[in-house]
């Protein structure tokens, strides 16, 4: 033998405190606090996380004692005489008293999936398993600090070994005072499985813990179902190692409790590596969230580009018959705004009365004043088509200084001929 543990017991602590009890309750803490920080990083809140977490720990508990107490019946001793009403209460009491220790991974694990589960399907399936990552990241801390408790108390014992990290009893208070059937004494060396247990769920810890911060330096998330199938893969096969060692558990057809729950976590662990998280790996980003609904990936031009066509809908390319009504339209706003043609001034505002001229020039005259006129005369608008459905345009001034330009400029004739 290379060297043995001295180990001693220590049920209590001081004032008053059950060292099973409070490792079980920092245990429970701590791993809540880690899995609801890993769920919060993709959108979980924190009351979320720990409402679920909570009732499933209290699941949890109730499971491994209910478990523990139907696997250990023996151990369950009543301090009370007789038959009656009372012994009844005492063995009630004493099979509730997790403090003083006693509980069974396998059922409680069970329990607590089986609440947990219609509650996880609340949440996208992305969602669920980050929540599962973070859950099982802090149930492997928890569980770690609460095979503390289990050490202090003195149970879950191996055979006899010399092993180099086998416990050498020295005494104290224990749950379990035999190895099998050979009774427990101080000296007597044996795999102690609640320190290797801690031993190996602190090692998964620190792989986790290094994973995750490994992945976050890279600039990334790990991807869902990573912790999972690693907790399912780890823990299944530890355990079920582990098993083999334990010298007082109930068995059923050579296997404990743990070790048919491992058969199952095995597999199961193996399935969500090689199929689930290769799918989900190729939904999600460099951030853990999934690509659909990740508004972030859109830049900032593409945002403008959808808001704008969302905002104008109608502005496409006219169909032909419109572009031929926007053109007419646009010549008869042309028109429209044309400088007016300036009329020709006249010398006074009311001609004079021109002297009597010769007989002989009144022709020559008469035809040079028809011409002025009608070269002064501004030209017609050019008439433009207009759609049958629109109303005619309404005369503008140039039209009316047409027409009333003749009428000043025939004023000299008329006298003239009244001459």
């Amino acid at each position: 033998m290379l060297a043995a543990i001295p180990y001693t017991t220590f049920p209590e602590l001081p004032f008053g405190l059950r060292t099973f009890g409070l490792m079980v309750a920092l245990g429970v803490l701590i791993g809540a606090r880690l899995g609801s920080d890993y769920a919060e990083r993709f959108g979980i809140h924190r009351e979320d996380t720990y409402r679920t977490g909570t009732l499933m720990v209290l699941a949890g508990i109730i499971g491994s004692r209910l478990t523990w107490v139907a696997t250990h019946w023996e151990d369950v001793k009543s301090n009370v005489d007789g038959t009656g009403f009372a012994r009844l209460v005492d063995y009630v009491v004493e099979s509730a008293a997790i403090w003083k220790g006693g509980i069974q991974f396998a059922g409680g694990f069970i329990a607590a999936v089986l609440v947990g589960w219609p509650m996880f399907r609340r949440w996208a399936t992305v969602q669920r398993w980050h929540v599962l990552n973070g859950y099982v990241y802090g149930l492997t801390a928890g569980v770690a600090i609460g095979r503390i408790g289990c050490y202090s108390v003195g149970e879950h014992f191996g055979r006899q070994s010399d092993f180099f990290l086998a416990t050498r009893y020295e005494g104290g208070a224990v749950r379990e005072s035999s190895l099998g059937d050979v009774p427990l004494v101080k000296g007597m060396v044996f795999h102690n499985t609640a320190l290797y247990e801690m031993l190996l769920l602190a090692l998964l810890f620190v792989i986790m813990t290094a994973m995750i911060w490994r992945a976050r330096r890279a600039g990334h998330e790990l991807k869902p179902v990573t912790l999972v199938a690693l907790f399912m893969l780890y823990v299944g096969v530890e355990r079920f190692l582990l098993d083999t060692l334990r010298v007082n558990d109930e068995r059923s057809l050579g296997l404990t409790g743990a070790q048919w729950m491992s058969l199952v976590m095995v597999p199961y662990g193996l399935w969500l590596l090689l199929r689930t998280r290769p799918k989900l790996a190729k939904l999600v980003g460099e951030d853990g969230r999934e690509l659909e609904a990740d508004v972030s990936l859109l830049s900032a031009s593409d945002e403008d580009a959808e808001a704008s066509a969302e905002a104008a809908p109608d502005e496409v390319a006219p169909p032909d018959d419109a572009a031929d009504d926007t053109d007419d339209e646009a010549a008869d706003d042309e028109a429209d705004n044309e400088p007016e043609p300036e009329p020709a001034k006249a010398e006074d505002d009311e001609p004079e009365e021109p002297e009597e001229p010769e007989e002989s020039d009144e022709a020559d005259e008469l035809a040079e004043l028809e011409g002025s006129a009608e070269a002064e005369e501004p030209a017609e608008p050019v008439e433009v088509s207009e759609p049958e459905d629109t109303d005619e345009p309404e005369e503008t001034e140039a039209d009316e200084d047409a027409e009333e330009k003749p009428e000043r400029e025939a004023r000299p004739v008329e006298a003239v001929e009244a001459d």
